[in-house]
């Protein structure tokens, strides 16, 4: 017979639905399919967003169920990332699962960009996608830890963590800390019931990318993977949706990638 979360202990289960949810940077693409992911399977899910609250509205209005909430705050500032889980967790009456989407990813290639536009770059990308994931990974394993019940965090890395991004190199090396912060909480925290896990997508299609993949570029980003394709946001989904899960407790600490084999690692 197999024992899952806490069973051992005779603690209760972990749950599979009805859970509270907070996904961070869930206006449009990935964070939206993750919002509806986690809706779909019964869950209570709370969208955060930066700046695009109109396209986070309309993530929120067409979630299945009832009582989706929506928050607003500029991860970059560690009090307003507090708030966000303390508003969050007050809406819902707790957390049990927190997805770390929230990132930006601007061009900054080091041949060309100017010293003060790469510090910038370097700045917000550190604030909002290492910084930012682990203030509100703090507070919500604070919220976890206080409740009993266990809990899960998912981050979203990146393919580029390992295999480099020339043009944004920001972004994969706080993709490659965000990795590293996961697995160090996946031991922390672990005590607690608390698995911590991420994924690492690669190429996969959204509104942001669009012009890329139907220009010249197209057919040369899809020839990264042998399936001859990118990702569509839902594969994304699912997969953090079993990370979230009972049943993935023992993938606390995984880095899984999504990248179609468009780049092998061992």
């Amino acid at each position: 017979m197999v024992r899952l979360s806490g069973a051992v202990e005779g603690l209760p289960r972990f749950p599979a639905s009805g859970r509270r949810v907070l996904v961070s940077g869930g206006a449009r693409g990935l964070g939206r399919a993750l919002a509806e992911a986690f809706a779909a399977n019964g869950d209570l899910v709370t969208v955060h967003y930066g700046t695009r609250r109109e396209e986070a509205e309309a993530t929120v209005a067409g979630l299945p169920g009832r009582r989706h909430a929506l928050l607003q705050a500029d991860l970059a500032v560690p009090a307003e990332a507090a708030r966000l889980v303390e508003e969050a967790a007050g809406l819902m009456d707790g957390i049990d699962v927190l997805v770390n989407n929230a990132a930006v990813n601007t061009a900054h290639p080091p041949v060309t960009t100017d010293f003060s536009a790469w510090a910038a770059a370097w700045q917000q990308h550190t604030a909002v996608n290492l910084l930012g994931t682990a203030h509100l990974s703090h507070q919500a394993a604070q919220h976890m830890i206080r409740q009993g019940s266990g809990g899960r965090i998912v981050n979203i890395g990146s393919r580029g963590a390992f295999r480099g991004e020339p043009d944004h190199p920001a972004y994969g090396a706080t993709k490659a800390a965000v990795h590293a912060l996961g697995q160090s909480l996946a031991v922390a925290l672990a005590p607690h019931r608390i698995a911590v896990a991420s994924v690492a997508p690669g190429f996969f299609a959204t509104e942001r990318v669009a012009a890329r993949l139907d220009g010249e570029e197209g057919e040369a980003i899809r020839g990264q993977s042998p399936f001859g394709r990118v990702a569509v946001p839902e594969e994304i989904a699912a997969a953090v949706l079993w990370l979230a899960s009972p049943e993935a407790e023992w993938s606390s600490g995984t880095v899984l990638d999504l990248n179609g084999a468009s780049h092998l690692r061992t």
